[in-house]
């Protein structure tokens, strides 16, 4: 079995009728087609390596191939890759929201895990918004009934965003990401979304986009409002599921048998380890499996580093 090395992943790109270009102007992704695209899974099972001797393998391939030499011990692979890191360009409003945490996730659909995830700002239009809840007094039938009667959107707690913002979306928080909006994602890997409301548009098939009321209302959060913060130092936001940091100085980093998932998000970076040496532009991300013990970081620009706590 091929000794594991830094690995440079090309994400899956994914059209969404919210979606734009920037993914290709500002992050230099080349977009296949002229569709709105909304998403690039930068660090997922659907990543393909592109460098070394696993080049051409995706990463789940190379989860169920090397298991926790790769993802680290405490996951399983039969779930995959246990994170997802992903870049968003926001066009327009996203659907409004809500994702199960893991026992309601394990209940409701019989996945393994539910969805906490947070959200770094890279860019934002200077009327960019967020969505970040319910507003107080508001009830599960009071919840169901506006979302029938298509007026949701007065019952939502709106926040206005800039770049270097951060916003941590745990499971159950109902939220929506606004136009104007390029941002960085990190989450559990799970794709389990209950739509609550879609503005009254058409998807992309020119048909409604399904909503998921009674399990949306079901798995709400209708008590509490998170805050958003804007961090200064080297880390971004901590939970129980990743943590992700801010790396830009020449530094050597210890992996503790965990998986490091790097994205340069300013500038041009490179990494190495293992006597192999990978350069980073804007966009482009790098997976460190847990079996690496220590890693070099250089450069000019910025990284995002995700890890599991």
């Amino acid at each position: 079995m091929t000794e594991l090395y830094p690995l440079l992943l090309t994400p899956s790109l994914h059209t969404k009728v919210w979606g734009g270009r920037k993914l290709e102007t500002v992050l230099g992704l080349e977009l296949p087609t002229n569709e709105p695209y909304g998403e690039a899974w930068l660090v997922h099972d659907t990543s393909t390596v592109t460098n070394g001797t696993l080049a051409g393998k995706t990463l789940g391939d190379l989860t169920a191939e090397y298991g926790t030499t790769l993802i680290g011990d405490g996951n399983n692979p039969i779930d995959g890759f246990p994170l997802l890191a992903k870049i968003l360009d926001a066009a327009d409003w996203l659907s409004v929201q809500v994702h199960p945490n893991d026992e309601q996730a394990a209940r409701l659909e019989s996945d393994p895990r539910g969805k906490t995830e947070a959200w770094l700002i890279l860019e934002a239009d200077a009327d960019a918004q967020l969505v970040i809840g319910l507003q107080s007094g508001t009830t599960q039938e009071s919840m169901a009934n506006a979302i029938r009667e298509n007026t949701l959107e007065d019952l939502l707690v709106y926040a206005s965003v800039k770049a270097g913002d951060v916003l941590f979306v745990a499971a159950n928080t109902v939220h929506a990401i606004g136009a104007g909006n390029l941002l960085y994602e990190i989450q559990q890997s799970s794709d389990i979304t209950y739509r609550l409301y879609d503005w009254g548009r058409m998807g992309l098939d020119g048909n409604p986009r399904q909503l998921h009321i009674e399990k949306g209302v079901q798995v709400s959060n209708l008590e509490t409002i998170p805050p958003i913060a804007h961090p200064t130092g080297a880390e971004l936001v901590r939970s129980t599921y990743f943590v992700t940091e801010r790396l830009k100085e020449t530094m050597t980093r210890n992996t503790n048998g965990k998986f490091h998932a790097l994205t340069c998000v300013k500038g041009e970076m490179r990494v190495s380890a293992q006597e192999i040496q990978v350069s980073m532009n804007m966009g482009q991300s790098v997976l460190i499996p847990a079996s690496i013990p220590h890693y070099d970081v250089s450069g000019d620009g910025e990284l995002y580093c995700s890890y599991q706590p």
